[in-house]
């Protein structure tokens, strides 16, 4: 069976190339009940793995707007990242 978006029309709301970010992204969607696919994730091989082509997170049209709220909020509210010091 096909999931919920197969014939939705979809609207990207990330476009990134960092894992991290992306399954950050994707786990606060998923928690909140919101259907998305990550579309581009093969595309690695094409670059030869160095991660230069972005990964783009997809959610159904008429979830775009409260997951694009819900990822704002969730980045704004992440701890920053660990810088080392000399």
């Amino acid at each position: 069976m096909w999931p919920v978006w197969h014939s939705a029309l979809m609207r990207e709301i990330l476009k990134t190339n960092n894992p991290v970010e992306l399954s950050f992204a994707r786990a606060v969607l998923e928690d909140a009940g919101i259907a998305c696919v990550v579309f581009d994730a093969e595309m690695s091989v094409m670059d030869g793995s160095l991660g230069i082509l972005p990964r783009r997170l997809m959610v159904a049209d008429n979830m775009a707007e409260e997951a694009a709220v819900l990822i704002r909020d969730a980045m704004s509210s992440a701890p920053p990242a660990a810088v080392e010091e000399e």
